[in-house]
Parts: structure tokens; sequence; C-alpha cells
């Protein structure tokens, strides 16, 4: 059973919910100008952005979230966010 549990346990800590629970905890903040949205063919909005760190642009995409959804202005092309990212991989990145 103990193989089976870290197996289980290593698989949700690879999760995007597990990402995006690490990120918001110890990830540092920066601004990130959105650069486009578009909607999949099931309905879910993807943001499109870019953001710079130490002089290193980065550009990312992500699923806005139910609450995120709500304010589309906020997360309009051309829209400055806030960003939090892993200070070891500074390509992992969410918007706040």
């Amino acid at each position: 059973m103990g193989l089976l549990n870290f197996i289980k346990r290593r698989k949700n800590e690879n999760s995007p919910e597990a990402r995006r629970r690490f990120l918001l905890q110890y990830g540092r903040i920066t601004d990130a100008v959105i650069v486009e949205c578009e909607t999949n063919d099931i309905g879910e909005e993807i943001a499109h952005y870019v953001y710079s760190i130490h002089g290193v642009d980065f550009e990312s995409s992500e699923f806005l979230t139910e609450e995120q959804r709500k304010d589309r202005l906020k997360y309009a092309p051309g829209a400055t966010v806030g960003v939090r990212f892993d200070p070891k991989n500074h390509g992992n990145s969410i918007i706040i």
C-alpha cells in the first residue's frame, strides 16, 4: 500500500489545482499584460499573457476561472493583471 499511496500523492502534487495552490502560497508577484483572449470549442476562456522578470520576457496562457470570467474587462487584451510565478522556474505562472 505504501507504493500506491506514494504514486497517488505524487499524481495529486502535479495536478493543476496543486500547482495553483503552490503558486498562490509561494509565488512571487509581478505584472503581466493580456495579449489575447480566446474561447475553445467547449466554451472555456483562455487568456494569453506576457510578463518580464530580470529583463527576460515570458509568455504563457491560462484557462480563466469562473470568478475571473465574471470580470471580462479585467482580462481584455491590453489589460495589466497580476501574476504569481515560481521563483525557481520563472515560466511557471498563474494570473491572480
